[in-house]
C-alpha cells in the first residue's frame, strides 16, 4: 500500500476515457494504483452503431450489459485492472436519462438514489483502497446530466464520510477544461467547415471554465494512442470517424493528450508549467 493511489468516480461507461484516459494510462504506467468506480451502466445512452440499435432502452433494453463489456475492453486498453460499478454486486442504480425525461422519473435510477446510501457504497471502496487522490465532476456535473451531478454529490459525500472514519483523501480534483483550449479547437475546426462539438464560442461549451479556475494539467501525449484505443472500445457511444478526429495530429494530440483539472481540496504542489498550473496530481501527497 506504499504506492500512490488514485480513485475516479464517473457516471457512465465512456465518461472515464473521454475525461481521464491519458491520466489513467500514465499513472498506471508509473506503477500507481488506479481504481475506477462507475455509478451506472449507461442504459439510456444513444446507440451510435445501427446494427446494435436493438439494444436501446426503447427496444430490448440491453444496452447496459453491452456497455459493461465496452468498459472492460476500454480498461484493458488503458491498463486499468481495478474497475467497479457502484454498489456491486448487491445494488445496481440505473442510468437516469436527462432532466425531465421519462427515465428520470424511475425510482430505481441513480438520480433518485438516497445520497447517503450511495455514498456508503463508495465509502466501502475508499476505506478498502485508501486513495490519496480523487477525481470526479464539478457540482454541475460538467454539463448538467443528472447522473453526473449525482456522481459529484456521492463522491464528495463519500470523501467526507471516509474522512470522519479515519481516511482523508489528500487531494480532490474536478474535471474541467480551460476556455482558451476550447477557443483553439473552435478556430481549428473553422478551417474544416465544421463546428467544434456544436458550439461557436467557448462560453457555450459546458465543460469549459475560465482559465484562472484551472489549477492542474496532466501531459499525457505519450498515451494518446491508448486513449484513442479506449475510445474505440466504446463504439455505441463514441464515433471516431467524425471531422473532429480528422484534424491534424498536432491539434489532436493537444486536445486528447492534455487533461485538465481544478483542485478543490488539498494543496497544490510540485513544479508549475508556463501557465502556472500544477503538472502532477500526487505532488505534495504523503504516502
Amino acid at each position: 500500500m506504499s504506492q500512490p493511489r488514485l480513485l475516479l468516480v464517473h457516471a457512465h461507461p465512456d465518461d472515464e476515457t473521454i475525461n481521464n484516459g491519458v491520466t489513467m494510462a500514465k499513472y498506471v504506467a508509473q506503477g500507481c494504483q488506479v481504481t475506477l468506480v462507475t455509478c451506472t451502466r449507461g442504459e439510456e445512452g444513444e446507440v451510435l452503431v445501427p446494427e446494435l440499435a436493438h439494444l436501446a432502452s426503447s427496444h430490448e433494453d440491453r444496452l447496459g450489459a453491452h456497455r459493461e463489456i465496452e468498459l472492460k475492453n476500454a480498461m484493458q486498453e488503458l491498463g486499468v485492472s481495478d474497475f467497479r460499478f457502484l454498489g456491486a454486486p448487491n445494488k445496481k442504480w440505473r442510468d437516469s436519462g436527462m432532466m425531465g425525461s421519462e427515465p428520470n422519473n424511475r425510482v430505481d435510477n441513480f438520480w433518485n438514489a438516497n445520497l447517503d446510501e450511495a455514498a456508503e457504497s463508495l465509502v466501502a471502496i475508499i476505506l478498502e483502497t485508501r486513495p490519496h487522490v480523487l477525481i470526479t465532476y464539478d457540482e454541475f456535473g460538467g454539463y448538467g446530466h443528472p447522473d453526473h451531478i449525482q456522481a459529484h454529490r456521492v463522491a464528495m459525500r463519500g470523501a467526507e464520510i471516509a474522512r470522519e472514519r479515519g481516511w482523508e483523501i489528500q487531494k480532490i480534483y474536478w474535471n474541467t477544461i480551460p476556455r482558451s483550449v476550447i477557443e483553439q479547437g473552435i478556430e481549428a475546426m473553422k478551417d474544416t467547415g465544421n463546428q467544434f462539438f456544436g458550439v461557436d464560442k467557448a462560453e457555450d461549451f459546458p465543460f469549459a471554465q475560465p482559465d484562472e479556475l484551472v489549477t492542474t494539467v496532466i501531459d499525457g501525449e505519450a498515451f494518446v494512442d491508448k486513449k484513442m484505443a479506449a475510445m474505440r472500445a466504446h463504439p455505441t457511444q463514441i464515433s471516431v470517424d467524425g471531422p473532429f478526429f480528422a484534424l491534424s495530429d498536432n491539434l489532436g494530440f493537444k486536445v486528447w493528450g492534455l487533461e485538465f483539472y481544478r483542485l478543490v481540496h488539498g494543496d497544490l504542489g510540485g513544479e508549475r508549467n508556463s501557465d502556472g498550473r500544477e503538472t502532477e496530481l500526487f505532488a505534495g501527497v504523503k504516502l
